[in-house]
């Protein structure tokens, strides 16, 4: 094995990419793609155990995405998204509706619920009235049918995608989206990567709150591929003050995924460069933050290439390289070569 190519890094675990890295005698070449970095590979820049290439150009003919955050409370704006997802299908467009769960099920999990999405947990009696009193998820199998009753989509085939669904299933509400036949598709984040239809200019996020900003990047990028200006609705119900008001603000702000991934270390925090965590708070680094003290990691990272480069063994640096030892056990080192 001489190289190993990652498509949707994000998508992966540090361990599973280091299984395929492991399959080879020697160390491979590693090429990691995504869209949006996660925050360990982002400090993993910073600290130089990767080099970074961007793509930063859209492809030619490509439209910028417009992002809106919409106040799931407000009846008039959320009236106003239905129309607007009309007026994109009566122009000859397709709107993708996405939601947390497929059935209204209390009990359920929501599909692929990211680690990163939600605030931190409520305890005890705050936690309870918490629970009481937030509204059930927007679910598939709920709001479906409630589109299909809305008079201001009358006449409007709208279909249905979830991980439940067989692959033949799948393929047929898929070639009904891309054909037109049923311009609206609710769907989970099944739709999230590998769904290419260049006609789909208008994506609604019920629930966005629930989502993380990797995932919420992904799920817009299904937009706007073809020559058409394009739109994404980011429904919520967080408030203003809140991480996850942050977080979706963020999202209205920019369509740079590197500039969202510095936003998500920020938020997130780095995780673990000589560990397995790949966002949050553990961490090696007791006094370092990635982001505020980019300066001082570069710098450090200078000094210490002159250091090797001169005494790789570190033989006239004895206490160098005990500090080092104390520091890095051969686990964690192994960690730094995972990306």
């Amino acid at each position: 094995l001489g190289l190993v190519v990652v498509d949707e890094q994000h998508r992966f675990g540090v361990e599973q990419r280091d299984a395929l890295r492991a399959r080879g005698t020697r160390v491979p070449h590693t090429l990691v793609m995504t869209a949006t970095p996660i925050p360990r590979s982002v400090a993993m820049t910073v600290f130089g155990d990767l080099e970074t290439s961007v793509l930063g150009d859209r492809p030619a003919g490509r439209q910028d995405t417009v992002t809106h955050l919409v106040p799931a409370g407000n009846a008039a704006w959320i009236e106003r998204v239905w129309t607007r997802v009309r007026e994109e299908v009566d122009r000859g467009g397709r709107a993708y509706v996405v939601c947390p769960r497929i059935d209204g099920d209390s009990e359920e999990e929501p599909e692929e619920a990211p680690l990163d999405a939600f605030e931190p947990e409520a305890t005890g009696d705050d936690a309870a009235a918490g629970a009481s009193s937030r509204p059930p998820l927007a679910a598939v199998a709920e709001v479906a049918p409630a589109l299909r009753a809305r008079p201001d989509l009358a006449g409007v085939g709208i279909g249905v995608m979830h991980g439940r669904l067989g692959a033949e299933e799948k393929d047929a509400a898929m070639a009904r989206f891309a054909s037109g036949q049923a311009p609206v598709l609710v769907a989970t984040t099944v739709i999230e990567v590998g769904v290419d239809v260049p006609e789909a200019t208008a994506m609604v996020v019920l629930d966005a709150q629930h989502f993380g900003i990797s995932q919420l990047h992904q799920l817009r990028g299904r937009v706007g591929r073809g020559s058409e200006a394009s739109i994404c609705l980011l429904v919520s119900a967080a408030e203003d003050g809140t991480v996850a008001h942050e977080r979706l603000a963020a999202l209205a702000a920019t369509t740079d995924g590197f500039e969202l991934a510095e936003k998500d270390l920020e938020l997130r925090r780095e995780g673990d460069v000589l560990g397995a965590a790949q966002s949050g708070g553990r961490n090696s680094l007791r006094l370092l933050r990635v982001v505020r003290d980019a300066a001082v990691i570069a710098e450090a990272r200078e000094a210490a290439a002159e250091v090797v480069a001169a005494d790789p063994d570190l033989a006239r640096h004895p206490e160098l390289a005990e500090a080092i030892a104390d520091v890095l056990d051969p686990e964690r080192e192994r960690f730094l070569e995972r990306g």
